[in-house]
């Protein structure tokens, strides 16, 4: 029997940017794997300047930047000897086409002992990696260690072992090299679903080639994406046989002897659970986490959103507790005379509830003087959608003034339906740096709240608001469905319309058929090219609102790029 050889799973959670950060993660981490004897420490992709850095890859200074941080995790080596770094930066490509590559690094000593360029480079949805890469050779990495082959991969590496989406298989190429071991670094966004899909990808390429793995992936928010961890190993016999904590930086040490993974002591391992977290404990745990990235990254440590005292709002505001803590959360109610006496009230009941701040500042007083200025420049009343608009810009506006006075991060409250179809005012209820919860559809808005209270085992979210009718309150007795269809219509309609073949198997199958038995009603038809109108005329909001968080597979924002002055015939 081989003496076992130890690895070290370093699941950081690296800032875009910040290099002498990264380096710092990877020191502490590596620190951790040599007291623990480990002989290798795996990082993700791009571990040294965080994923995704996008054009900086296009500043010079940012280049220099990154070459004086390969030079600082080489000296830094020095401080572990014996061990291994493995980790992920952009250098030089040297030849022709583009002048990057993304590249893993072995580093042990000092030394640089292996090279790695990532062969398949994404450009799909949220991924643009041709933009500034040029893609490495199609030949096998290995490196031996203590008498061990191992081979490296680069995430998108190992996602094309059933050859579907590009015409070469990197993982092939490196079963054929025989290794003992596989290592592949990743920086693998979350969304409904991914971390069952990569289980099942990586478990039968593990199978097919008879070949162990480690996965490790980064974790943290990064403007619209949030990463989730959850790194894994996989034996070909048993599948997954290990997983590293989920939204969480997590650094571990495994065992790895004739073929099978252990604890670092030797010990047999706890085999993860098939199944992960429910639907709506995934969708808290995105957002939660992607919402605290999100401000601390951009300079935030306070948040501010506007309570209408309707549901979105109240998500929104127990969601920013969660993610920075109750005395860090701001609610402003801005009742006008639409206002119901229920809007306030409820208010005060959710603020109370979760502990925050409650600031009244009415506007029925600027809505009167914005209405007679408008008359007197114009010689008629201002009515209807003008005057509804109003009102939102005005609170808009009032909510950018306590975020200007005070340093507080504006969240937008909107959901994918209302987005979806433009129900929403540019410059008022759009305006914010961050919408947390616009990739929930609005029925799972209504699922997430039920879902917090009954973890908390009471009504943080009060049943008040949870019961009462949508409405925006813009004018008397209004309420969403004089708009709009029935949510659980339009989210149907909506799922088919935006993400189709993209949603799960389930949910796609489920929808598809709802789909297709709504065609057949009377009503129908028409119904659905309703609706497409409305998606195609409001891409102009979209493109203005502020990012949203990613939780779904095709979210608005960079994984879905439409024009705006076109013309839609679909």
């Amino acid at each position: 029997m081989k003496s076992a050889f130890r690895i070290t799973l370093a699941q950081i959670n690296p800032t875009i940017g910040d290099i002498d950060g990264n380096i710092a993660l990877m020191r502490a981490a590596a620190a951790k794997a040599q007291a623990e004897e480990a002989r290798m420490v795996v990082f993700p992709e791009l571990s040294l300047t965080g994923y995704y850095p996008g054009d900086l890859l296009d500043e010079q200074a940012f280049l220099v930047r990154v070459a004086a941080g390969v030079e600082a995790v080489r000296e830094a080596t020095r401080a572990t000897p014996g061990l291994h770094w493995v980790l992920g930066a952009p250098l030089p490509h040297g030849g022709p086409g583009k002048a990057l590559q993304n590249c893993l690094l072995v580093v042990v000593d000092g030394e640089i002992r292996l090279r790695y360029a990532k062969q398949l480079l994404p450009t799909y949805n949220i991924f643009d990696e041709h933009r500034h890469f040029e893609p490495g050779p199609d030949v096998a990495c290995v490196l031996r260690i203590d008498g061990m082959q191992i081979g490296f991969l680069i995430c998108e590496d190992g996602w094309n072992d059933e050859g579907r989406a590009y015409t070469v298989n990197p993982f092939q190429r490196l079963a054929d090299a025989a290794p003992d071991l596989v290592v592949a670094i990743n920086a693998s966004p979350s969304n409904v679903g991914k971390r069952e899909q990569r289980h099942a990808l990586f478990a039968a390429a593990s199978g097919r080639h008879q070949l162990p793995l480690v996965f490790v992936n980064q974790i943290g928010g990064h403007d619209q994406l949030v990463f989730d961890g959850a790194s894994f190993v996989v034996t070909p016999e048993e599948g997954v046989v290990f997983e590293a904590r989920r939204f969480e930086e997590d650094v571990v040490t495994l065992s790895f002897a004739d073929g099978r993974f252990g604890a670092a002591d030797g010990a047999s391992l706890a085999t993860p659970p098939m199944e992960g977290l429910s639907r709506m404990a995934f969708y808290r745990s995105q957002i939660v986490l992607g919402l605290r990235d999100y401000a601390r990254r951009s300079g935030f440590s306070r948040a501010l959103v506007g309570s209408s005292g309707g549901i979105d709002s109240a998500l929104t505001l127990a969601l920013a507790v969660e993610a920075l803590g109750a005395e860090n959360v701001v609610g402003i109610t801005m009742p006008s005379r639409f206002s119901s006496a229920g809007s306030v009230d409820d208010s005060v009941d959710l603020c109370r509830n979760l502990g925050i701040r409650l600031i009244e500042h009415s506007i029925r007083d600027i809505v009167v003087q914005y209405e007679a200025g408008f008359a007197d420049a114009c010689g008629e009343p201002l009515a209807g959608l003008a005057r509804e608009n109003l009102q939102a810009r005005i609170r808009g506006t009032i909510l950018m003034e306590f975020s200007n006075a005070f340093g507080n991060l504006l969240l937008t409250t909107g959901n994918k339906s209302e987005i979806s179809v433009g129900y929403c005012t540019l410059y008022g209820d759009t305006n914010g740096g961050l919408g947390p919860i616009g990739d929930l559809y609005k029925t799972e808005v209504f699922d997430l709240c039920r879902h917090i209270n009954t973890e908390a085992g009471r009504e943080l979210i009060p049943q008040a608001i949870i019961d009462k009718e949508p409405s925006a309150e813009l004018a008397s007795n209004q309420q969403d469905s004089d708009s709009l269809p029935p949510y659980p219509v339009l989210d149907l309609i909506l799922k088919q319309l935006i993400e189709g073949e993209r949603l799960g198997a389930e949910e796609r199958e489920a929808t598809r058929q709802a789909y297709a038995e709504l065609l057949t009603t009377p009503e129908g038809p028409a119904l659905v090219a309703r609706v497409k109108r409305l998606i195609w005329r409001n891409e102009y909001k979209r493109r203005q609102a502020p990012p949203i968080l990613r939780l779904r597979a095709r979210a608005f924002g960079s994984g879905r790029q439409m024009p705006i002055a076109a013309k839609y015939d679909y």
